[in-house]
């Protein structure tokens, strides 16, 4: 198999490509950086690139892809932003979260579209669709990426898409949240400490499994894999 991942520089990501490379399968990494466990493999294939520089995604990808045909494309990086009141949520925030979780992920579809893929998963959040309070730009960002998977797959005919929340893995991501954030004005993080959270190679094992089972879902939908 010939897999893309993107952010394979810890939490789930690192996972999932950890997963595949040690089961031999070919791995077309976009990341900020490669962890330094992952030198030994010579069925990686790695391209360093902030994905805030979104002008820049296009000619990392015909770098790093070319026209290579890919079994599936995982798009999983995202940033969190801060935990608080939509009020005291700048613009500017705003913009920073919606880059990097929606218009970096626009600009690799609009590559993939062009190259032969089977099948596109978007790591989305429950947090899309919830409305939880304090999860402000992150909410927007998730419920935009769930649309904008939507919105390919009419697109894309010949390619399965469908935007994925993972459950409750403990990230680093997760580890901000849990640490920093205020459960007594926000519910949604006490209900978080007292959840069971899967470490991030269970949650990786996990979904590996659960992406064929998608197929069975109309492409475009978002999916909680809690509820498969």
């Amino acid at each position: 198999m010939k897999i893309f991942i993107t952010g394979i520089g810890s939490g789930l990501g690192k996972a999932l490509a950890q997963e595949y490379l040690e089961a031999g399968e070919k791995v077309y990494a976009l990341s900020r950086y490669m962890p330094k466990e992952f030198e030994k493999y010579d069925n990686l294939y790695f391209y360093e690139l902030n994905l805030f520089a979104t002008e820049e995604i296009k000619d990392a990808l015909n770098n790093l892809l070319g026209e290579c045909e890919l079994d599936i494309a995982i798009l999983n990086a995202g940033i969190l932003g801060e935990i608080k009141d939509m009020s005291d949520t700048s613009l500017h925030e705003i913009e920073d979260v919606m880059k990097l979780n929606v218009y970096a992920n626009k600009v690799i579809l609009d590559f993939l579209k062009g190259v032969a893929v089977n099948q596109i998963v978007a790591i989305s959040s429950g947090a899309s669709i919830s409305g939880a309070r304090g999860w402000n730009a992150y909410s927007l960002s998730k419920a935009a990426l769930n649309m904008l998977i939507k919105l390919y797959a009419n697109e894309m005919p010949n390619t399965h898409l469908i935007s994925l929340a993972p459950g409750l893995i403990q990230t680093p991501m997760m580890e901000h949240i849990l640490k920093y954030g205020d459960d007594e004005k926000y519910p949604t993080i006490k209900r978080l400490k007292e959840s069971k959270r899967l470490n991030p190679r269970d949650a990786a094992k996990l979904l590996i499994d659960s992406f064929k089972k998608l197929l069975e879902y109309p492409s475009g939908e978002y999916i909680d894999i809690r509820n498969m």
